[in-house]
């Protein structure tokens, strides 16, 4: 078993977690990660076949990435910011706590995302949630408060782009204020963006927000946090294969959270039974 960790995930140390780690698992490889990309790298190297990734939705995206279509095992130790896959499988975000857990945790063959070439394992979009991802990367700081106030800045100032959206034989011309592909159902934080997704249905959810004015964002916020209160849910969910986005000019997107920018489409699909992951 090998453990890849990203020393500064979430905007604290995470060194301490090495002994934690030894305690429970003595013979295990501990690895920490010293640029981008380094966590896939490891990762696609590595001969062992239970390969943990101890980090946030960046880290965990850069190992799973490596390990899709392989018999090798995924784990999550989360040590982010909003820690939605994490809080997707039901792993404990108090790490000694996740440490137990991987003990006698299941393993479930999950589906992951593909847009442009590139695995999402949790959710991927174009929209307020991208343009917010890329200012918080440039902002530099990380945690819940930074995101909050870039996020509350970004509602009052994004323009919706026009796009072209193509999907399973049909096609819709759209000016969302956010539209994801959703393999899991939230952001983190429990921000539920898609109740409906599932990690094991073989189908993405689209998830459209229209663009409606701010009182009426503020009258369906609730409905994001909850299963079974969703009175003004502003949301329209299409259950999809595959997915074309194209728009006049660049898209910025995101990947579990990670910014990028596109000069051309967007191409989107699901890959059904990609992963093995290890479940509490």
């Amino acid at each position: 078993m090998i453990f890849i960790i990203n020393p500064k995930s979430g905007g604290k140390s995470n060194s301490f977690i090495k002994e934690e780690i030894l305690k429970v698992f003595p013979e295990a490889e501990i690895v920490f990660t010293e640029r981008a990309a380094h966590a896939t790298e490891i990762a696609k190297n590595t001969t062992h076949t239970h390969v943990i990734a101890v980090g946030g939705d960046g880290t965990i995206n850069e190992v799973s990435s490596a390990l899709i279509g392989t018999n090798k095992i995924f784990g999550i130790i989360p040590r982010g910011s909003g820690n939605g896959f994490a809080r997707e499988i039901g792993a404990s975000l108090d790490a000694k706590k996740a440490i137990l857990q991987l003990k006698t945790a299941k393993e479930v063959l999950c589906d992951t995302g593909q847009i442009n070439g590139d695995y999402f394992i949790n959710l991927a979009g174009v929209g307020i949630e991208a343009e917010i991802a890329h200012a918080f990367a440039v902002h530099g700081k990380r945690g819940m408060w930074p995101y909050f106030k870039i996020g509350a800045k970004k509602v009052f100032t994004y323009k919706p782009k026009n796009l072209r959206v193509t999907f399973d034989g049909q096609t819709k011309e759209i000016s969302p204020l956010t539209l994801v592909f959703a393999n899991g159902r939230q952001y983190g934080s429990n921000f539920l963006i898609a109740p409906e997704a599932s990690l094991t249905d073989n189908m993405l959810d689209m998830i459209e927000m229209p663009n409606k004015n701010f009182f009426s964002l503020l009258l369906g916020l609730p409905s994001f946090f909850s299963l079974s209160i969703r009175p003004f849910n502003p949301c329209i969910t299409t259950k999809i294969k595959e997915a074309r986005v194209e728009s006049n000019g660049p898209l910025v997107y995101h990947i579990d959270g990670e910014p990028k920018v596109s000069e051309g489409p967007l191409e989107i699909k699901i890959i059904p039974n990609a992963l093995k992951v290890l479940m509490p």
